[in-house]
């Protein structure tokens, strides 16, 4: 049990001690949910309450999943009591304080804070090359994520975290996919289904329909999926920085103008997906290409320097860490950074 569980704990039986043992709890403030009856056959017990917190005593049909929805309102919300409490199942008897409101949406703490890893993956199938991740790889990432209780979010949820409006569970991580494969929805959508698991699946619309890349209507089905949100890796998959000695200022600029906002006219117009994200070919980034997004309504871009990205990162220069085909599954639980120590260099 953690130190604020214990004083939260504390303060509601110092309260209960001076009030009497019968006499109910308080009444839930404004911004917390009115109490609800037992629900599908719960035998819990509230031992007090306030605007911030309940104190709840699971009974023996109890999860943190069917608490959450009693009295978060979703039992998808089931992570924020778990990770209050420090603890992955709710245990009959055993109180439980439950957040009404985000106590601490940047996952700062007195040692560490949060951060989210944005993994990278490129190609899925059985042939060589160090960008290829075979299937049976993949799944076996996406299953030790799972048996292990981590947290796979939307790539679109990192917004309102690093504005500091929402918390995200502390084992939170995002999934990608670069270019554009057809392997990605061979491979990679059923595996990413077993789960339940989204990614963001980010492609350079010349290569649409080309050789081994995914064509319109997988794309669409990728996108009608609900777990694969299609957002854009430029037109051309030129690298942004780099411009050859002949061209003009003028011309560099027309050019990253057009890497920028073509994908997204594109992809818009034949997708049912809204464009807000980028990937930058090779990772690579400068102040010219960084202002063209800003212009183009692009809210979060990666990069492909690893390491998690705590509350105060850039939007427009994410970490992301790249998985390659030679990582065993070792080193794929390594590369999964969800906290620094504060001091860390």
């Amino acid at each position: 049990m953690t130190g604020i569980v214990r004083l939260v704990l504390v303060a509601f039986v110092c309260v209960l001690a001076a009030c009497g043992t019968t006499a109910p709890p308080p009444a839930p403030g404004p911004t917390a949910p009115a109490a609800r009856g037992p629900a599908g056959g719960s035998s819990g017990e509230i031992l007090g309450q306030s605007d911030r917190f309940i104190v709840y005593r699971p009974g023996p049909d109890d999860s943190l999943r069917s608490i959450a929805a009693r009295f978060l309102g979703s039992e998808d919300r089931y992570w924020a009591i778990g990770d209050f409490n420090n603890v992955s199942r709710a245990e009959a008897g055993q109180p439980l304080v439950v957040p009404l409101v985000n106590l601490n949406p940047t996952g700062v703490y007195a040692d560490q804070y949060q951060t989210v890893p944005i993994l990278c993956y490129h190609r899925f199938g059985t042939g060589g090359g160090k960008m290829v991740v075979s299937p049976s790889a993949f799944a076996a990432q996406l299953d030790w994520l799972a048996r292990n209780d981590y947290h796979v979010v939307r790539l679109a949820e990192l917004v309102a975290y690093l504005e500091g409006r929402q918390p995200l569970p502390r084992r939170s991580v995002v999934i990608t996919i670069d270019d554009g494969y057809e392997s990605v929805h061979r491979y990679a959508l059923p595996l990413l289904r077993k789960h339940g698991f989204p990614a963001t699946l980010f492609v350079y619309t010349d290569f649409v329909g080309a050789g081994d890349a995914l064509s319109w209507p997988q794309l669409q089905d990728l996108a009608a999926s609900g777990l694969v949100d299609v957002q854009a890796h430029s037109k051309s998959h030129r690298n942004l920085i780099e411009r050859p000695a002949t061209e003009t200022d003028g011309q560099y600029r027309q050019g990253i103008e057009t890497e920028a906002r073509a994908p997204r006219e594109i992809l818009e117009r034949r997708l049912p997906v809204q464009v807000r994200h980028y990937a930058f070919p090779y990772g690579d980034a400068n102040e010219a290409v960084l202002e063209v997004l800003a212009r183009q309504r692009y809210e979060l871009a990666v990069t492909v320097n690893p390491g998690g990205n705590a509350f105060f990162a850039q939007p427009l220069m994410l970490r992301r860490t790249m998985i390659f085909g030679d990582h065993d599954l070792e080193a794929f639980k390594s590369r999964l950074q969800i906290s620094r120590g504060i001091g860390s260099p």
